[in-house]
């Protein structure tokens, strides 16, 4: 199986059953992953070189004002999309098997995990994967040690406050927070 024909599987939503051909694809992507993310993590890089690193983990080419601040984790990498301007900071977990597509002037607080993944809910199915894609759109501040379920999708200029964990879609220009997050305002007010 090629990395294109894992990503378009896997951005079908097609329940992966545990063992098949795409959950062993699977894995051999998570060693690249891994592999990646620890030359990433184990030593200081200038910006450019983090920027090289990461378009080898996610094969996309990122513009000269994409930033990220490590340690940074993922267990796939070539699932992850990312827009022009975009600033990763210290500590995020992406799962990102299922689809992260991630607009332009995004900024990504410390600790944020974006979780693409589910499994079924039977004992016998636990090991299948249900995947389903993470959509932040353009200009969204995601704030420290938010937690992105799979599925939604963040409206443009939306803001997530700290620690929100956000179940359910967000409307553009909407701040919000909150265990479930909801929404509590415009930004423009």
């Amino acid at each position: 199986m090629t990395n294109a024909e894992f990503i378009k599987a896997m951005n079908e939503n097609a329940h992966t059953k545990c063992g098949g051909e795409v959950h062993r694809k699977m894995h051999q992507l998570s060693q690249e992953a891994l592999r990646i993310t620890s030359e990433i993590n184990s030593t200081y890089h200038e910006p450019n070189e983090l920027r090289r690193l990461m378009e080898q983990l996610i094969g996309q080419r990122l513009d000269e004002r994409f930033g990220l601040f490590p340690p940074f984790f993922t267990d796939c990498g070539k699932n992850i999309h990312i827009g022009k301007g975009v600033f990763i900071n210290a500590g995020c977990k992406f799962q990102d098997q299922g689809g992260i597509f991630i607009g332009d002037n995004c900024l990504i607080g410390h600790n944020t995990v974006i979780a693409t993944l589910n499994h079924g809910m039977l004992p016998e199915e636990r090991g299948d994967l249900i995947p389903s894609p993470v959509h932040i759109g353009k200009g969204v501040w995601i704030g420290s040690g938010s937690v992105i379920l799979p599925g939604v999708t963040i409206g443009d200029n939306a803001v997530i406050g700290a620690g929100s964990v956000v179940t359910k879609d967000i409307p553009a220009d909407m701040v919000a927070v909150g265990s479930p997050a909801r929404v509590i305002k415009s930004i423009y007010n």
